[in-house]
């Protein structure tokens, strides 16, 4: 393999990208109207896509789909973000106790992905992400607002009205975790744009709940270099 490569992943609302080179990862991101990174060899960018491609040239043999994804009972309607959160959560989450993972990832859409410790898709959910939420109640009701800032409300119950809209939102997305989520049988694995920010709500000093962000674009090394060994 060449000393640098460069993985792309193409989402609803930004471009989500990875350099791999000597067993070392960096992540970053960019908005779709942003220029490529310089360095980026686009001829040779490995990139998969679950929204509108961007308006530079993606060459087809490069894309990975669902269907090239090795994991049992994993539909080809599944997403490939979801796909490759499953084949790394499977490859890199320590799991003695062989439990079930349950992946969510906080994207525009709130995935959340259940296999169990040998790799097979067990289902999931598919819930309005967090910016999702929030816009949908802009653009359908005549006085509400984005907040223009995403501060966790420490009060349950708030009298000031973006505070009480953000409290609502992240009181939906974490309860659906809670509901589906089961420490004695399950390890949680959040990832995706908001899951720093919306981790912090879950309870963060249970072992069994892992922050791995950037879970999507591991994956993608992962398959890539799986395919290269077996070339």
């Amino acid at each position: 393999m060449g000393s640098n490569i460069n993985f792309l992943l193409v989402g609803n609302s930004r471009l989500h990208w990875a350099q791999y080179s000597k067993n070392q990862s960096k992540f970053f991101h960019t908005k779709k109207e942003q220029n490529v990174p310089k360095n980026i060899d686009l001829d040779k960018l490995i990139w998969a896509s679950v929204g509108k491609l961007p308006n530079f040239l993606l060459k087809r043999e490069n894309e990975i789909k669902t269907k090239d994804i090795q994991l049992s009972n994993l539909p080809d309607y599944f997403g490939i973000d979801r796909s490759l959160a499953c084949l790394a959560a499977q490859k890199i989450i320590k799991n003695p106790l062989k439990k079930d993972l349950l992946i969510a990832d906080f994207g525009t859409i709130l995935s959340i992905t259940k296999l169990n410790s040998n790799g097979s898709i067990i289902g999931g959910q598919l819930i309005p992400g967090f910016l999702t939420q929030l816009k949908s109640m802009e653009q359908n009701t005549k006085n509400l607002k984005v907040p223009k800032k995403y501060e966790v409300p420490t009060k349950e119950f708030l009298i000031n009205t973006e505070e009480a809209i953000l409290k609502g939102v992240i009181n939906s997305l974490i309860s659906v975790i809670k509901n589906s989520f089961n420490p004695l049988k399950d390890i949680l694995i959040t990832c995706g744009g908001d899951s720093q920010f919306l981790t912090k709500s879950l309870e963060t000093d249970n072992e069994n709940i892992i922050n791995a962000p950037n879970l999507v674009m591991e994956g993608m090394i992962i398959h890539y270099i799986s395919v290269k060994k077996l070339a």
